[in-house]
């Protein structure tokens, strides 16, 4: 007779059924809410609202200050993740605590403390000015704003990971003649790489959609510093509800592509290392 497998929560059936209705009422409805408010507009109305310029360069901007805040992140978080890990000091209590800071935060208060640090006449922006260098109201001040609510991200991502990972692994490397260098990209990186992936498109993801500490620091400026959040915003002050739905679908598809692809590649390492999920 087979041994008959305990499981804590129900069977299978149960378990998905209530799994797929939790997840219909809390994404794919309000998902599916937005494409049929899209449907009122007629494709022409549709192509024209979404390809006007103005709308066009919030794209950019969002999308591409998004990613480069992202991949920043990715680089520095992974740097202070390494460093609350490996390393013992005096302060790291408090350091470890100021990365969730950002989650905490009222995004508003995050934009008016940033734009007080790099305006004009800000703490740091009256030194900056004189060489030519502006910060706020500019699109830099976007991904000031967007480096700053992604780094808890990568972080707490990537964190859990590195103490997880043997260092008898790097001693080994070591031993057999590998520089720091080599160990780290031959022996520590193939580990972190799922994660730090996973903590790379978490951090895009919230920046995409960032609204509260950007409208402060970007100024607004038509053509140059308006993000895509604030075109939806516009159109909803305006009473345009199909319009601002559509501006909403098609970054709703951009983003879902992005995110694909960069689970694609995470699943990709998770193939190359040999690991499964």
């Amino acid at each position: 007779m087979a041994a008959t497998r305990f499981h804590a929560l129900p069977g299978f059936r149960i378990t998905l059924g209530y799994t797929l209705a939790y997840l219909s009422l809390i994404v794919l409805l309000p998902i599916t809410a937005v494409f049929l408010k899209t449907t009122s507009l007629s494709l022409a109305e549709f192509v024209e609202v979404v390809s006007a310029p103005r709308v066009v360069a919030s794209y950019k901007l969002s999308f591409g200050m998004s990613l480069a805040a992202a991949a920043i992140n990715a680089v520095f978080g992974l740097m202070l993740a390494w460093v609350l890990v490996r390393y013992s000091f005096f302060g790291k209590r408090l350091v470890d605590a100021l990365v969730d800071l950002p989650f905490a935060l009222p995004t508003a208060v995050a934009g008016i403390a940033l734009t007080a640090l790099y305006a004009g006449n800000g703490w740091l922006g009256q030194y900056l000015a004189p060489l030519g260098i502006q910060i706020a109201f500019k699109p830099p001040g976007v991904l000031v704003a967007l480096v700053f609510i992604g780094l808890p991200f990568v972080v707490r991502t990537v964190q859990p990971v590195l103490e997880d990972l043997d260092t008898e692994l790097e001693e080994a490397a070591t031993s057999l003649g590998a520089d720091r260098w080599q160990t780290f990209r031959h022996v520590i990186l193939p580990v972190m790489l799922p994660a730090l992936l996973t903590g790379f498109a978490l951090a895009f993801a919230r920046a995409v959609g960032e609204y509260g500490s950007v409208i402060f620091i970007a100024g607004n400026i038509p053509m140059v510093s308006e993000i895509t959040p604030l075109m939806i915003i516009t159109k909803l002050e305006q009473y345009d509800y199909a319009g601002a739905t559509a501006i909403a679908t098609v970054m709703l598809f951009i983003s879902f592509a992005l995110l694909l692809v960069i689970n694609g590649l995470q699943a990709w390492t998770f193939k190359c290392t040999g690991r499964d999920r």
